[in-house]
């Protein structure tokens, strides 16, 4: 592997090198709360980080795999922060994105052609190529359906495999009787139509890979298999920069995915967050290190006997949002629930244990997902949990009813 030293001594503008600096990121959710908390000044604060990253480590090429906003209408302060930031993040260099699921791909791509002349690429989920640029200078040389081959100053060049978010609905397909891994198959083989074999490849996608580890913020997403997606659909050839997972891991020899930029959710407590820094090296692509990303609350979950030791343990954690389990021999009054709340206000969830039963605090309907309105109305009829069976096919119709409204 390259030295680190040798890399960075050239810079994008300067000497010629024969090779290019690649970042891979996805999942930044802007937008995206926990429970009632905003989280906009820490997206903010790490879209900054990812800024400086670029331009310490000389990086020539962003790629965002998805999921830039956390809901398919953003808030005019979540698309203003996107667009202030992407211009830090760009400063003369390429920059690619594609849609994930919680994206609306024709909403995000509205600004495209101003965004492209800025070297920031757009791909929603119709198959469509993009402008290309003119001689000279950074940006993308040639594009076709859900491809498009990348330069940067020095002339070197990457083959790009762009996989938005995909389903039939979003590319406006007919249902067939072709299995979900047939078609995502089918939609990879298109994003190949221009690779020729003589440049470094990366398939960038927003998919769940079988087997990946999937943490609480990211809901319903793989409805029981039946959107998972199987390794030997994914290249073997080059590297795959993957999202949709908010945990960094590997997907089978090549494939990663490099999580969401910040925890959003409290099973992440015990999880860094990082972007991969990525290096061609003739028609390969190497991956050179994860880069911590530092900024942003952390999460963490506590658990204490009694309120005492409860009111001892959270000043400890005050720049952190807390999930607290409390073991107790009687219920909490709305005192002593006030006392702990006062004690630190990053306590986001109470969950009060009396003699080993939980009773956590009753969250509003409107804050719950769906698979947990729909159990919460079933165990009110039945006395029971549904059936795994019943679940998936309930969170599949609710799936496809959103995608056939938001496609």
């Amino acid at each position: 592997m390259r030295s680190f030293f040798l890399c960075d001594k050239f810079s994008r503008k300067g000497l010629r090198r024969d090779f290019m600096k690649i970042l891979h990121t996805s999942d930044w959710h802007i937008g995206k709360r926990l429970a009632d908390r905003e989280r906009l000044p820490e997206q903010d604060a790490v879209l900054l980080q990812i800024a400086d990253i670029c331009k310490k480590e000389a990086v020539d090429l962003v790629l965002v795999a998805g999921d830039i906003f956390d809901t398919y209408v953003p808030s005019a302060e979540a698309e203003e922060l996107f667009y202030r930031r992407i211009k830090e993040i760009a400063q003369g260099r390429t920059i690619v994105l594609i849609s994930g699921n919680h994206d609306d791909g024709v909403r995000l791509c509205a600004a495209a052609p101003f965004l492209a002349e800025h070297g920031v690429y757009l791909f929603g989920n119709k198959p469509a190529a993009v402008p290309v640029r003119a001689e000279g200078g950074a940006g993308i040389v040639e594009s076709g359906e859900n491809y498009a081959i990348v330069a940067n100053e020095a002339g070197e060049r990457v083959y790009l495999n762009l996989l938005p978010y995909p389903n039939e609905a979003r590319l406006k397909e007919d249902k067939t009787d072709e299995s979900y891994a047939e078609k995502t198959a089918r939609w990879i083989a298109r994003g190949e139509a221009g690779y020729r074999g003589d440049l470094p490849h990366i398939l960038v996608a927003h998919v769940f890979v079988a087997g990946g580890s999937v943490s609480e913020s990211e809901r319903d997403i793989d409805l029981g298999g039946a959107r998972a997606v199987p390794l030997s659909s994914l290249p073997e050839h080059g590297y795959v920069a993957l999202g949709h997972l908010h945990k960094r891991q590997r997907a089978g020899k090549n494939g990663y995915y490099s999580g969401s930029i910040l925890q959003y959710s409290f099973d992440e407590a015990n999880t860094s967050k990082s972007v991969m820094l990525l290096e061609t090296k003739g028609n390969e692509v190497e991956l050179v290190r994860e880069i911590p990303l530092t900024v942003g609350k952390k999460l963490v979950r506590l658990e204490c006997n009694g309120v005492e030791e409860a009111l001892k343990l959270l000043p400890h954690y005050e720049e952190c949002y807390i999930e607290l389990t409390i073991n107790l021999d009687a219920p909490l009054t709305s005192a002593q629930t006030q006392a702990l709340r006062e004690c630190n206000t990053g306590l986001v969830n109470l969950i009060a244990r009396v003699g080993g039963e939980e009773r956590a605090n009753v969250p509003l309907r409107s804050m719950l997902k769906a698979d947990e309105l729909f159990s919460l109305y079933y165990r009110s009829q039945f006395a029971a949990d549904p059936p795994p069976e019943l679940l998936t096919a309930f969170l599949a119709l609710v799936k496809e009813n959103d995608e056939t409204e938001n496609a």
